[in-house]
C-alpha cells in the first residue's frame, strides 16, 4: 500500500512539473506578438502595450521569432525587457516571410539580391522607420530613448539602420559581420565593388557623435575579428573628440559566439547612455 502510494506522488507530481513547463513554454511564445503597423509592415514585439511611451530597442538577427524568442539572440534585450524596455524585430532581408519564393534564403539570399544589382537595405530599413513612425505614434515608443542592437548579421543591419536613422540614440553589436566579402558567402562574387562599398567602415562618418559599443571574440574566424576592429577604429579615428566607440575583444575559443557576459555589459552600457526609465 505504501509503495503503491509512494509512485502515485510520484507520477503526480511529474504531470505537475510537466504542466508547469507547458505553461511557461506557453507563456513565453505568447509573449511575442506579431501584428503590423497601419501601413501592413508586419514587426514583432516582446511583451504588450506599455502603459506609457517606453525606452525600446530593436533587436535584429534573423527572423523574428528567432530574435525575440531565442535568450542568446535577445542579447541586451533580455535584461532590458525586464526593466521596462520594449524590443522590436522584423524579419530580415531574405529571412522569414521578407523570404522570395524565387530566392534563396539568408545570406544566400542575399548574395542572389546584389548579384542582380539590388540592395538589402533601400527596402528594409524603410520598413523599420515605418515600424518606429508607428509606435511612436501610437504610444508605444519614448522617441527620445530608441537604440538598436544586432547579432551577426544582425550586427551588420543594425549598422546599416542607425547610419540611415538618427533616432537611434546608441548601437550595440554582438560579434558582427562588417565585411560582408569576408563571409563565405560571398567568397568569388560577382558585384565585388557593390559589395566593397558596403563594409560598415564606409557608415564611420554617419555614426559620428553617437555610442556605438560592439563586443568580438578574439579568434572569430567566421565575421573576421580584424574586420571588427578596423571598423571600430575607424568610427573612432572619424569622430575624433567626439567619439563614443566602445570595443571589446574577449577570449573566445568558441569561434564566431558572443563572448560570455557581453549581453549583461551592453544592457547596462544602454541603459548608461539612454537614461533610467
Amino acid at each position: 500500500m505504501k509503495v503503491t502510494f509512494t509512485l502515485f506522488y510520484c507520477i503526480l507530481v511529474l504531470l505537475n512539473a510537466t504542466n508547469l513547463s507547458s505553461l511557461r513554454a506557453d507563456t513565453k511564445k505568447e509573449a511575442i506578438q506579431i501584428t503590423k503597423t497601419s501601413t501592413n509592415v508586419r514587426f514583432g514585439l516582446l511583451g504588450k502595450k506599455p502603459v506609457k511611451p517606453a525606452p525600446t530597442l530593436f533587436i535584429f538577427s534573423g527572423t523574428i521569432e528567432e530574435s525575440l524568442g531565442d535568450s542568446y539572440f535577445r542579447q541586451c534585450g533580455n535584461m532590458l525587457y525586464e526593466q521596462g524596455y520594449l524590443c522590436i524585430s522584423l524579419d530580415l532581408p531574405c529571412h522569414g516571410v521578407d523570404k522570395r519564393s524565387d530566392e534563396p534564403n539568408g545570406l544566400d539570399g542575399w548574395r542572389y539580391r546584389i548579384d542582380h544589382n539590388e540592395s538589402i537595405f533601400t527596402d528594409f530599413n524603410a520598413k523599420v522607420s515605418k515600424v518606429l513612425n508607428y509606435l511612436i505614434s501610437e504610444d508605444y515608443t519614448d522617441s527620445s530613448k530608441v537604440s538598436v542592437c544586432g547579432t551577426s548579421r544582425g550586427g551588420f543591419i543594425a549598422a546599416n539602420y542607425a547610419a540611415a536613422d538618427r533616432r537611434m540614440k546608441c548601437i550595440a553589436m554582438f560579434c558582427p559581420v562588417t565585411d560582408l566579402l569576408k563571409l563565405q558567402e560571398f567568397k568569388n562574387v560577382r558585384n565585388y565593388d557593390m559589395v566593397d562599398s558596403m563594409s560598415l567602415v564606409n557608415l564611420a562618418e554617419r555614426l559620428v557623435g553617437r555610442p556605438v559599443w560592439l563586443v568580438i571574440g578574439d579568434q572569430d574566424t567566421r565575421v573576421d575579428t580584424d574586420s571588427a576592429i578596423a571598423f571600430a577604429r575607424t568610427v573612432s579615428q572619424v569622430s575624433g573628440k567626439k567619439s563614443q566607440m566602445e570595443l571589446h575583444i574577449m577570449p573566445e575559443p568558441g569561434g564566431h559566439v558572443t563572448p560570455k557576459g557581453s549581453a549583461e555589459s551592453a544592457a547596462k552600457w544602454i541603459i548608461k547612455n539612454m537614461g533610467q526609465v
